[in-house]
């Protein structure tokens, strides 16, 4: 009996001790995993991005780019606090097989997580794109690629591929695209807005003074060459109204230093209007065949609210403050012009 009871308190003691061996086990591995879970919840959920003086910085993915690229591109912002938590919670996202290419804005405190989840959705943030006083397509198309991803070749030959697209197409002002957007999506898009900005109430006006939307823009584009005074764009269009409506040459000197290619003239002379262009409006009569800049959209507007007076010359004003004075008649104008003339031999401006 005494041995029976001996074995059996021997048994107990050793289940005893598996089972405090069993428990201690429960514990270290409920310990290990609230170890693991904080500190994955700490990649998650930690600060990861600062930046200098807490500003917002862009970063830019290119189309095709991968994810080491993305990876090194953020770590040489030197705005990464931890490529390690960066690595870990992008792979366990898939983010590796989900790059999207765009401008992101990375937020100084954003947390891996909103990072990693901005990236691999592709929430990318648009930039303002911003054009004017262009004078050639070619000179939009540069100016366009230093917005966007898209190269300033493949916009002018999108440009160029587009049926019933030029200069007077693209309207100038702020608009927002996204910075992979290529150069089909651009021009399309600002042919949407070329749609909208020509209005009922603009196609109205148009009509009124008989001019088609394109002969507006060219007009336009001769105004914004003579003055970069608005307050009197719309005198200057009333005085080339008045010509086209007489079926008299515009005389516009920008139109004669366009087709020569030489923009840095200050004073048209003689010799310029002896040039055989069909841009050379003191040889032909009417408008030119396009425009010789992107026009803005004071001088289309000028242009549509032509101002109705009796004014058939203007020149620059003596003072060269860039403002002009406006004639009736001829004597009149020669007498504004011999006083400009003065002025700029004063200057010493001869060319």
């Amino acid at each position: 009996m005494s041995s029976y009871r001996s074995s059996f308190n021997r048994k107990r003691q050793r289940n005893k001790r598996r089972m405090l061996f069993l428990l201690a086990l429960f514990f270290v591995f409920i310990g290990v995993a609230i170890f693991v879970f904080l500190h994955n919840y700490s990649y998650i959920t930690k600060p990861i991005i600062q930046t200098e003086n807490g500003e917002n910085v862009s970063l830019y993915i290119p189309t095709g780019a991968d994810y080491q690229y993305v990876k090194n591109e953020i770590v040489a912002m030197n705005v990464l606090k931890s490529e390690k938590a960066f690595n870990w919670l992008a792979k366990k996202a898939n983010y590796d097989e989900n790059v999207h290419p765009g401008r992101y804005v990375l937020v100084d405190g954003m947390t891996n997580q909103q990072l990693i989840t901005m990236l691999r959705m592709g929430y990318q943030t648009p930039v303002k794109v911003v054009f004017n006083n262009m004078r050639t397509v070619e000179q939009l198309a540069g100016r366009i690629s230093e917005q966007i991803e898209a190269d300033s070749t493949s916009i002018v030959d999108a440009i160029y591929a587009t049926d019933n697209v030029d200069a007077t197409t693209f309207i100038p002002n702020t608009y927002e695209f996204y910075w992979n957007t290529s150069a089909e999506e651009f021009v399309n898009k600002m042919i949407v807005e070329y749609n909208r900005f020509w209005n009922e109430t603009r196609l109205e006006k148009a009509k009124n003074i008989k001019l088609t939307q394109r002969e507006v823009s060219i007009l336009a584009s001769i105004i914004d060459k003579e003055t970069s005074k608005t307050s009197e764009m719309p005198r200057i269009a009333g005085v080339y109204m008045n010509r086209l409506n007489k079926r008299w040459p515009l005389q516009a000197d920008p139109t004669l230093i366009f087709a020569i290619g030489d923009y840095n003239i200050r004073r048209v002379l003689d010799v310029h209007k002896n040039i055989d262009s069909p841009y050379n409006t003191y040889k032909y009569a009417g408008l030119p065949p396009g425009p010789i800049c992107i026009p803005s959209i004071a001088a289309i507007d000028a242009v549509l609210n032509a101002e109705k007076h009796n004014y058939y010359y203007f020149c620059a004003k003596d003072d060269l403050s860039g403002y002009h004075v406006f004639a009736k008649n001829i004597t009149e104008h020669n007498r504004n012009a011999e006083k400009y003339r003065r002025a700029l031999n004063k200057q010493k401006i001869y060319r």
